[in-house]
């Protein structure tokens, strides 16, 4: 079987409050898990809650990185979508738990787009 893509669905734990609410420094890292994974940026788009919490998209030419975050719980929802062969949505889901200081981390990997026969994609 073949698919179109590999979804990572991460649960992050024991992060650093400090980074889960900051904003700035969430996209920061995002982004720089994407380009570790080999992956290409075309947007971005974070939201700081008030009091706390950050969620926030980034999308990029193999799909997309989500989060949201809840510092009061040192906990982050990770997801990491990547289509193709290129990029390793594994990479960027390791940087991001290394660059939270996690103690803990889940993930299950789902395969999107799955097909008996060889497909192939037009480059749009």
């Amino acid at each position: 079987m073949n698919a179109l893509g590999r979804h990572i669905l991460a649960e992050v734990y024991g992060c650093d409050a400090a980074i889960l609410n900051n904003r700035n420094l969430i996209e920061k890292i995002m982004v720089e898990a994407v380009l570790e994974a080999g992956a290409e940026v075309r947007e971005v788009a974070f939201h700081k809650f008030s009091p706390q919490g950050v969620s926030g998209v980034v999308v990029i030419s193999e799909s997309h990185l989500a989060i949201h975050t809840w510092p009061e719980l040192g906990y982050a929802a990770v997801d990491v979508f990547t289509c193709g062969e290129k990029v390793n949505p594994w990479d960027a889901c390791n940087y991001l738990t290394e660059r939270f200081n996690a103690k803990h981390m889940t993930a299950t990997e789902v395969k999107r787009g799955i097909f008996e026969e060889p497909v192939k994609v037009a480059n749009l």
